[in-house]
């Protein structure tokens, strides 16, 4: 469980914000599963809202964040307008959430690899969420490619398919889609982990990989069969029994 108090340090929220062929990439996959009351947790400094909620059916979007000072950018956003009126924010967890409350989708997009007890995260979130509901997962892959980065953001693991699988083993949730994305991603990645060891990567850098790179990966990706990238991709649809 997050602290409610906490306060996130990592940097790099800035610098992905305008990868805005990544972020068109990855929301093209799971824009049709986001309907109705939808709660995106970790919602940061909102870079992923306005696109996702403008490519999908969500009538309602609660925008959950343990930072304070998150969590007051994204009400001046919503106050100038600048995310859709649909939004509204709650500064907290998912525990601060009564479970009375429930959602058609919730999102996770790189939230979950920064919580220490992963599986009871998703237990409450299975309990927030209406039957027949949608749980999506955007988190980083392959324990093999941690670097300083992933230190230094905060990272307490990367998932592969056996593990997340192993997070929601015995939920009541039907595995919808589980795939990995950015191939060449990974690639640069595993580089940057054996030559460059760099805490973060530079704006330029950023824009490169966001430019040409992702560009490469979507070809590149559905030609591998979506088998292997940096970027782990889970979406589960609740349902009434364990066995159905």
């Amino acid at each position: 469980m997050m602290n409610p108090d906490f306060n996130y340090t990592g940097k790099e929220l800035p610098l992905f914000a305008n990868a805005k062929n990544w972020k068109k990439y990855f929301s093209s996959f799971i824009s049709k599963y986001i309907h109705g009351n939808t709660l995106e947790v970790g919602a940061g400094i909102g870079s992923n809202t306005l696109l996702l909620n403008n490519v999908s059916n969500a009538t309602r979007w609660l925008l959950l964040d343990p930072d304070k000072n998150f969590s007051e950018k994204l009400k001046s956003l919503i106050e100038k307008k600048e995310l859709p009126e649909n939004c509204e924010v709650i500064q907290g967890t998912i525990f601060s959430l009564d479970n009375k409350i429930k959602f058609d989708t919730i999102l996770y997009i790189d939230v979950l690899e920064h919580i220490q007890k992963d599986r009871e995260e998703l237990q409450y979130a299975i309990e927030l969420l209406n039957i027949g509901g949608h749980l999506v997962l955007l988190s980083p892959a392959h324990n093999f490619l941690s670097s300083n980065f992933d230190k230094a953001i905060g990272h307490l693991r990367r998932y592969n398919k056996k593990s997340i699988r192993n997070v929601a083993e015995g939920l009541p949730l039907r595995e919808i889609e589980l795939i990995y994305l950015d191939s060449t991603g990974a690639l640069l990645s595993l580089t940057n982990k054996i030559l460059l060891n760099q805490k973060y990567p530079t704006s330029k850098q950023i824009t490169l990989w966001d430019k040409y790179f992702v560009k490469i990966s979507v070809l590149l990706d559905k030609f591998l069969f979506y088998r292997f990238g940096k970027t782990i991709l889970a979406v589960w649809q609740k349902r009434v029994f364990l066995i159905e």
